[in-house]
């Protein structure tokens, strides 16, 4: 039997592939634990840059929660005697990643799966690929990923989705700020490659900083914000990677980041 989740190291990136076309690389506990060990593997790797979270094939991203009645794991059941879910546990873990997480969306992200892409830094699609939350077909609603949903899309065309349970075109998707880039399938990979590469030329430390702010300030006042805003700026001039940044702005040079 293969993995269920495949983390593999090519270059900059590790890459984090949900390995279940057959199933249409529905999640369950297994593969949502896999995933978080990798996003962890991959802020304690020196040299990597970036985590890419994909499905192997090409017919879907992630098709959302295993709803196969044998399955081990169903996303939104919940012991009520623990009431800690493991999706959220992920959730938290991406969320802190000082590393940039980008979705190569491969194929369909439904439920679960628009949950993981909206939890991604950046996203790149295939045009044939659609997105959606089906749950409310089956009698529910997706609670769980609601969250990064908000987030994510407008208000109106998020009720929309989740009430309808309708999914979108890549080009819709693209429109509704679901993803920021559509290609062509063949297409997929150098693109997400040549994201790989510019965000490898930027300062570590920057990126670092930078999502830490970014993380803090969307769920502050407009003068929480600023109040942290012009906190962090000195701090982040003070880096290495701030002055080396500097000088090679000076001196005309690529600059050699230390991420430090």
């Amino acid at each position: 039997m293969s993995d269920p989740v495949l983390v593999e190291r090519r270059g900059p990136a590790l890459w984090i592939t949900i390995n279940r076309p057959e199933r249409r690389n529905a999640i369950n506990e297994a593969v949502i634990r896999t995933i978080g060990r990798g996003v962890t593997e991959a802020q304690g790797t020196d040299g990597v840059r970036a985590v890419v979270l994909t499905g192997a094939g090409d017919k879907a991203f992630c098709a959302g929660g295993d709803l196969n009645p044998t399955a081990e794991g169903i996303p939104f059941v919940v012991d009520p005697a623990n009431p800690r879910n493991y999706v959220v546990d992920l959730f938290k873990l991406v969320e802190d990643c000082s590393l940039p997480i980008i979705a190569r969306v491969n194929g369909h992200a439904l439920a679960g799966g628009l949950g993981l892409l909206c939890a991604c830094d950046l996203a790149i699609a295939a045009d044939h690929a659609t997105f959606g939350t089906p749950e409310s077909k089956i009698g529910l609603f997706p609670m769980m990923i609601l969250p990064y949903l908000m987030r994510t899309l407008s208000r109106r065309r998020l009720m929309e989705l989740c009430i309808t349970g309708d999914a979108l075109t890549a080009a819709e998707a693209l429109e509704a700020g679901l993803v920021n880039k559509v290609v062509a399938a063949a297409e997929l990979d150098p693109a997400v490659d040549d994201l790989i590469n510019r965000i490898a030329g930027r300062s570590p430390t920057a990126i670092r900083l930078g999502k830490m702010g970014f993380h803090a300030m969307q769920d502050m006042s407009m003068r929480e914000a600023l109040e942290f805003a012009q906190l962090m700026l000195p701090m982040m001039a003070r880096t290495e990677d701030a002055r080396e940044g500097m000088r090679a702005f000076q001196e005309k040079r690529p600059p050699n980041w230390t991420g430090r």
